[in-house]
């Protein structure tokens, strides 16, 4: 599964100002993902708004990165969900031939136990065709799964190959890494704790950021893989107001201003999000200037 090693990125679903699903625009920023290095895509994640998409469009979605991809890049599909029944049934009905794994979130709202959480994965790992990528997001669940219930999951299931942590406790990631088998990778899931992950032994990130700047992304983590740590943290440290401008206001309100400022999609985002406002666009017009030539 070397696949879901280095940079991957989250990608957006861009809307028209109608909020109809933007075909053109998904073209554009996956290619520009594609032309700027990074190792693989991951499609319908949070950042991809996938929670106010119908089912036609999440086919749409998946069925335009998938042809604008070519088979050039590994591909990862976010399913998950909060009824265990629900997302295992979706496993064995959804077209998954053109992806290479699954993208998987903790249930949100109803906070289970340890258990609870490792009876769903092991649910989902049991229904699964395809390698499977959970998803720790405490602040968005509710709830955190701890290391011992992550590499119980990674000691028990095969299929179970990786975990995105986006926990932000460095430490609890360092654990995971101390004490994972041989080839289950651990993932960074916040921009900002992509290369201390990655130089504590990670397996690298899916990054927002990456896809809006993918060459400079790409060339950090790179970096630190390859154990070049002035280099790595030197791109991170110019990186790192715009990793922090794009979450100020919520995701993916602040990655779409990204877009914007590159004339690849609007900002437009689905209710309850809304987008970023005129003060947080300037601010982060004038972040990317030194990275890409726009018109600000």
């Amino acid at each position: 599964m070397e696949k879901f090693v280095g940079t991957g990125v989250a990608l957006v679903t861009p809307f028209k100002k109608d909020l109809s699903v933007d075909v053109d625009a998904l073209q554009n920023i996956v290619a520009h993902s594609i032309d700027g290095g990074v190792d693989y895509l991951v499609v319908l994640g949070t950042t991809g708004e996938s929670v106010t998409l119908g089912k036609a469009e999440k086919q749409l979605v998946m069925d335009t990165v998938v042809t604008v991809n070519a088979g050039r890049l590994p591909l990862v599909l976010g399913v998950g969900g909060n009824n265990t029944h629900l997302v295992c049934e979706e496993l064995k009905t959804l077209r998954l031939q053109e992806f290479d794994g699954i993208l998987s979130v903790s249930p949100y709202y109803n906070k289970p136990t340890q258990e609870g959480i490792y009876q769903h994965f092991k649910a989902i790992s049991e229904s699964s065709p395809l390698p499977i990528i959970v998803y720790n997001v405490p602040g968005r669940t509710g709830s955190n799964i701890l290391p011992k219930t992550t590499l119980r999951l990674a000691n028990d299931f095969e299929n179970i190959i990786a975990v995105k942590e986006a926990s932000g406790d460095l430490v609890q990631i360092m654990q995971i890494i101390k004490h994972k088998p041989t080839g289950f990778h651990v993932i960074s899931g916040d921009d900002i704790t992509a290369l201390p992950t990655v130089l504590a032994g990670g397996s690298g990130v899916i990054s927002v950021l990456g896809q809006g700047l993918p060459s400079e992304f790409s060339k950090m983590v790179r970096s630190g893989l390859n154990g070049e740590q002035e280099s790595a943290y030197q791109t991170h440290y110019q990186l790192t107001e715009l990793m922090e401008l794009i979450f100020e206001e919520g995701n993916p309100a602040g990655i779409k201003t990204v877009f914007e400022t590159l004339g690849l999609s609007s900002a437009t985002v689905r209710l309850p999000l809304v987008e970023a406002s005129n003060i947080l666009k300037e601010k982060i017009s004038e972040a990317i200037k030194p990275f890409v030539k726009v018109s600000v």
